[in-house]
């Protein structure tokens, strides 16, 4: 089995910065790209930013330039820095790991259990 464990969400003024923190365990052999979704009242779950093994990212075009993904292949972590936080940005965030539990499986992807971020105007 795997776990991903999420901690650092808030509440938090508008311009203020949070940092989110997921990390995996349990039975990994290899972990592939990690993420970060979100999911506001109402609305569907979205890309906010992923990040390969190899480090290259990707991040959606609503947090270019105020959020910043990075990992630690070390410790199976992956990591959100938010700042210039917007009412907008407001949501449960989620985080995603396309994790190998043995050479010989097959990728599977994980999700956490949520955090939530709430940013007042």
């Amino acid at each position: 089995q795997v776990q991903l464990v999420e901690s650092g969400g808030g509440l938090v003024q508008a311009g203020g910065s949070l940092r989110l923190s997921c990390a995996a365990s349990g039975s990994i052999f290899s972990v592939d790209n990690m993420g970060w979704y979100r999911q506001a009242p109402g609305k569907q779950r979205e890309l906010v930013a992923t990040i390969s093994s190899g480090g290259a990212t990707n991040c959606a075009t609503s947090v270019k330039g105020r959020f910043t993904i990075s990992r630690d292949n070390a410790k199976n972590t992956v990591y959100l820095q938010m700042n210039s936080l917007k009412p907008e940005d407001t949501a449960v965030y989620y985080c995603n790991a396309d994790v190998r539990t043995a050479y010989f499986m097959r990728v599977i992807g994980y999700w956490g259990q949520g955090t939530q971020v709430t940013v007042s105007s």
